[in-house]
């Protein structure tokens, strides 16, 4: 059976913080980390904008 480790990546990005609070220093991240998302700031509003109210008919 193959190593599974043999696919993992050479470099772990720097993180900042211990146990659960820790997290990856967005200073050491760049685009070979993945960090490129183009459509990131459509998205948060898309996802973070208040639902638009639509007033129900009067009968």
């Amino acid at each position: 059976m193959a190593d599974p480790l043999d696919k993992a990546t050479s470099r772990a990005p720097a993180t900042l913080g211990e146990g659960c609070l820790s997290r990856y220093d967005p200073d050491e991240l760049g685009a070979e980390d993945g960090t490129e998302f183009p459509g990131a700031v459509e998205l948060w509003e898309a996802l973070n904008s208040e639902p638009e109210v639509v007033p129900a008919e009067e009968a």
